[in-house]
């Protein structure tokens, strides 16, 4: 880190940070700023020192969006009705990003035969956590069992006798396996899925977990500047903003990973959304105070060049 004026740069030469002490503003452009595309987004209010600014260099951006998938989101499969809360601010997000040249890419649970015979222990428990505490109260004779099925029941949620690869039964599919109904995006956002969107399946929690997820493989491609593929945008892409479900568990551990990497982190407050209690407002803090920076849709849709 270094000082001059009134500019603080950090980062090693050719991928720095500059931040402006008189405007607030943190450049992640890297020299790309001069180009009329850039935008000033402003720092979701709350979140970080007041008045602070991010300049984004639109090409450079991906806008990640995660596990919008009917497993988390339609009311057959469960209820969330934050999830539901974040579908309109993330579609009105996208319609911006396609306008100013931000990639959009969709991130998804999407399991294969070799990603189940593989998965460990701890992700399979997570997934099946209901049905083994249900199995448990029955056996010492309890009433959870019961009382468990008619929670789920009243909050319109089937009882997850899944886990991962499991039938969900009535069509839906074995739970978040490749080209399953209940791994396809929910119904709003894929209607305005387009050419050239990257669709990315991952077998964990965080889609960065391994230098083998297909993100990565995009993402390290992109950041070298390369732009062979012709389905793909070409251009470095060094700055990620975060939108899906849950916040507090794929997006986060996602992103994470992503600040581990090197890659800019941004968040979008209300395109994030958890059935956790108080999970959100933790992780929007972190976020907030060290991964990176939080933004919301209407500050990002009324950015202006």
């Amino acid at each position: 880190m270094s000082s001059i004026n009134t500019k603080i740069t950090l980062g090693p030469p050719g991928s720095q940070w500059i931040y402006d002490r008189p405007s607030r503003t943190y450049d992640l452009t890297r020299g790309q700023h001069t180009s009329p595309t850039a935008l000033r987004v402003a720092v979701a209010q709350g979140q970080g020192p007041p008045g602070t600014s991010i300049l984004l260099s639109p090409p450079a951006t991906v806008l990640v969006v995660v596990d919008m998938q009917n497993f988390f989101l339609h009311p057959s499969c469960r209820a969330h009705p934050a999830g539901l809360a974040a579908v309109q601010p993330l579609l009105r997000t996208i319609a911006r990003c396609r306008e100013v040249g931000v990639q959009v890419v969709w991130l998804n649970w999407g399991l294969t035969e070799e990603d189940l015979e593989g998965m460990p222990a701890g992700v399979l428990r997570g997934f099946a956590r209901t049905v083994m505490v249900a199995a448990a109260a029955a056996a010492d004779g309890g009433g959870g069992g019961e009382e468990e099925q008619e929670k789920q029941e009243k909050q319109h949620q089937p009882p997850a006798a899944a886990g991962l690869g499991v039938d969900l039964g009535e069509g839906k599919g074995r739970c978040l396996v490749a080209g399953e109904w209940n791994s396809a995006l929910y119904g709003p956002l894929q209607d305005v899925v387009r050419e050239g969107d990257v669709h990315c399946a991952k077998n964990r929690m965080s889609g960065l977990w391994c230098e083998r997820q297909p993100l990565w493989a995009y993402l390290a491609r992109n950041r070298k500047g390369d732009d062979d593929d012709d389905d793909e945008k070409g251009g470095k892409k060094t700055t990620l903003l975060f939108a899906g479900v849950n916040t507090d568990q794929c997006v986060l551990g996602t992103l994470t990973d992503a600040y581990n990497a090197g890659w800019d982190c941004v968040m979008v407050e209300d395109c994030c959304a958890t059935t956790t209690q108080g999970a959100k407002e933790v992780c929007l803090y972190n976020v907030a105070n060290n991964y990176g920076f939080v933004i919301d849709s209407k500050t990002f849709t009324e950015a202006v060049n």
